[in-house]
């Protein structure tokens, strides 16, 4: 991708989310604050205490790491909140948190009494979309939440696949990819979501397409630590069985003097020797089972 279609994808996406986010008109203050200056909404951040933003009710992330968030604590001690979060105000004069709840978080361990805000006027509606979309532009969600995010997108305002993509900056066949996930016994979803099992791995395994058989290869592809193209050679194996048997090497007949030879060192050293010889050229291969094996060995052939 050039730098040119880069830059316009990224304004793009910035464009996109803000076009969600009226701007909030102020009411008129009381007279009681007529002399205090005055913040007039021109979408630039403003301080409001901590302890008057209440969680949004529509966040569709459900896990935050412990890990990260004291570390972007210790950096807002350090260095302040660099993105302000957004609110939109409530009628009981509190607000209520539209994007930002990592942010919000992290200020609170780290002590602050305040942290830089933008208001905006949106609806319940609003609010979710909002929500959902600034969670799936986040790097760091795991396969089964971006799925879940673009799963909702579609049911609860009715987008197809190529308006999700449009919304929220994907491509359109990675939707399908992700959406895909979701078709995957709910254990299996739960290794992906733990990262024991990765993106690659379940789509490999989506192939095989019966609960029951992509549960059982998902539990061997974990006991077995198979990468994501051994696992694709695994599934490959389970749906065309015939295909992948291989014909028996026939067997090659070995010199009687050379059997002899590998007899009488399997003999000596307790482990299995096969020697491969074609025409006095070859090579002698030792077997082991285990290290205490191999350091007996070891000590046999260095004399020690």
């Amino acid at each position: 991708m050039s730098t040119a279609t880069s830059d316009t994808k990224r304004r793009a996406l910035g464009k996109g989310l803000d076009s969600l986010l009226p701007r909030v008109q102020m009411p008129a203050k009381p007279a009681a604050e007529a002399a205090a200056p005055e913040h007039p909404e021109t979408g630039k951040p403003r301080e409001i205490p901590v302890e008057l933003i209440d969680r949004n009710p529509f966040q569709t992330r459900m896990s935050f790491d412990e890990e990260q968030l004291a570390e972007l604590a210790a950096s807002i001690t350090a260095n302040g909140v660099v993105q302000p979060i957004l609110v939109r105000p409530q009628a009981n004069g509190r607000f209520q948190l539209i994007a930002g709840e990592r942010r919000w978080r992290a200020s609170q361990q780290a002590g602050k009494k305040t942290i830089p805000a933008i208001l905006r006027q949106v609806s319940d509606e609003q609010a979710l979309e909002i929500t959902i979309v600034e969670n799936l532009q986040r790097a760091d969600l795991n396969p089964i939440e971006q799925a879940r995010g673009f799963e909702r997108l579609m049911r609860e305002f009715k987008m197809t696949h190529e308006q999700v993509a449009t919304r929220t900056g994907k491509d359109r066949a990675s939707i399908s990819n992700y959406l895909r996930l979701l078709k995957l016994p709910a254990s299996v979803q739960t290794h992906v979501e733990s990262a024991t099992l990765s993106f690659g791995h379940a789509r490999a395994l989506l192939a095989l397409g019966e609960p029951a058989e992509i549960e059982k290869a998902a539990q061997r592809t974990i006991s077995l630590s198979l990468s994501v193209r051994q696992t694709e050679n695994m599934v490959q194996t389970i749906l065309n069985p015939d295909k992948t048997k291989k014909e028996p090497k026939p067997e090659v007949p070995v010199d009687p003097n050379v059997r002899e030879v590998a007899d009488q060192l399997q003999r000596a050293l307790g482990l299995r020797v096969t020697i491969e010889d074609k025409k006095g050229r070859g090579k002698v291969i030792i077997e082991y089972a285990k290290l205490e094996d191999f350091d007996a060995l070891l000590e046999r052939l260095a004399g020690n």
